[in-house]
């Protein structure tokens, strides 16, 4: 069956051929045996992400499409994440030997076979069941980095989960000496590789797409009910409201919570949430060993402006003395290449496999982070950059700079 929106399939002879020398260029994913390609199979309808949305949006309730596309307030953030892409622009080097595409990246000591990794996200049960497993076995099937929001530890017992996973904490389980403990000892026990501390999610924010359709917050972990005859969803007992004082009653984190983390665990610590220079220079002092520039993917506070025009200032305070990483807003290959040219050591994605989980599951996982995999290294040997070596700022330019 043809999607309405993709142009017709090529014969199955210009397709094969097409794949083989994509193949021979990339190499094949690990999942992925070109002579047993069935292309009536849905899952190569799609070609890119924005194909994955169009189809997500169509399977999904709108309920659970709103609560996975929809950001904060005014959403003026989420706007800004892709918007600002368009004001960078890549500078392209010529007769560059481009004959070998090498996009692996070594970080923490585990080398992965390229720079985009699987971002932390809840509610992936609104988009399809036991969506954190079936996530962990599409960053599997991909080779892709996962950190992970926990709830897999069997599948990790298996061996066949990646073995680049990072754990992540929002601050909850790590407020006292022993429950640190208790979580970096299992953690740890586990093979995890790296925590990932996100500190930007210490209150509710008003995401007021899902205000409006009185989502019911637990549904984001056990699923959307099912609607009635009449189409209607059932009456939520504690929708999700406005207006409602924001207070904790328990301390929220600190510095000061974060150098005790990092003293007390053997694993990096990685924090999730900076948007300022200041911040990323904190981060240094107080012994995080990486950050990542992210808006929460626009779903926390409004009016920040992108993560891709703040990743310069945050990749300067650090001096290259911590790795940088980036999420919010990448789709394509390019958007990943100008994040890697203003410094970033890799980019984080969420929206996108949280496309391909809806449509597809763990199939839909990896074959997105397939495309964008290839997408990345097609523009590496299009823009003249062999390797993530050769990339750097003079790669790209803003609009309003000038070359002489």
């Amino acid at each position: 069956m043809m999607w309405p929106y993709m142009l017709p399939h090529p014969t199955s002879v210009d397709r094969r051929a097409a794949l083989l020398e994509l193949i021979a260029m990339f190499g094949a994913a690990p999942w992925l045996n070109a002579a047993d390609i069935d292309y009536d199979d849905p899952l190569y309808g799609p070609i890119n992400v924005f194909d994955f949305a169009g189809l997500a949006k169509k399977k999904l309730d709108p309920m659970a499409w709103d609560y996975l596309d929809g950001g904060s307030e005014d959403e003026m953030s989420l706007r800004d994440n892709r918007r600002a892409f368009d004001d960078l622009i890549i500078r392209p080097r010529m007769l560059v030997d481009v004959s070998k595409i090498d996009t692996s990246v070594e970080i923490f000591g585990k080398k992965v076979a390229y720079p985009i990794f699987l971002d932390p996200t809840g509610g992936k049960n609104c988009f399809f069941k036991g969506g954190e497993l079936e996530t962990a076995k599409g960053a599997a099937a991909a080779k892709a980095l996962h950190i992970t929001n926990g709830g897999i530890d069997e599948f990790i017992e298996t061996g066949k989960a990646t073995d680049a996973w990072w754990q992540l904490t929002t601050g909850g389980n790590i407020m006292t000496k022993q429950s640190r403990k208790a979580f970096t000892q299992r953690i740890e026990d586990l093979g995890c590789s790296a925590i990932c501390f996100t500190v930007d999610i210490m209150h509710v924010s008003h995401r007021e797409r899902d205000m409006h359709n009185k989502l019911e917050r637990a549904w984001c972990e056990s699923g959307l009910p099912p609607r009635d005859a009449l189409g209607k969803m059932p009456k939520a007992k504690n929708p999700w409201r406005a207006g409602l004082y924001p207070e904790r009653q328990s301390p929220t984190a600190t510095w000061e919570t974060l150098a005790e983390l990092c003293s007390e665990t053997k694993l990096p610590v990685v924090v999730k949430g900076i948007m300022t220079a200041e911040d990323g220079e904190r981060c240094v002092k107080y012994g995080a060993k990486g950050v990542v520039v992210s808006n929460h993917g626009a779903r926390q506070q409004d009016h920040v402006g992108a993560t891709i025009e703040a990743l310069p200032e945050v990749v300067r305070a650090v001096n290259g003395k911590i790795p940088v990483l980036c999420d919010g807003g990448f789709r394509r290959g390019t958007d990943v290449l100008k994040a890697l040219a203003l410094g970033a050591k890799a980019v984080c994605v969420a929206r996108p496999y949280l496309y391909g989980l809806a449509c597809f599951g763990q199939r839909g996982v990896a074959r997105v982070m397939e495309l964008l995999h290839t997408e990345l290294a097609l523009n590496m040997g299009l823009a003249g950059v062999p390797n993530l070596a050769a990339i750097d700022r003079s790669l790209v330019r803003w609009r309003h700079e000038h070359k002489g």
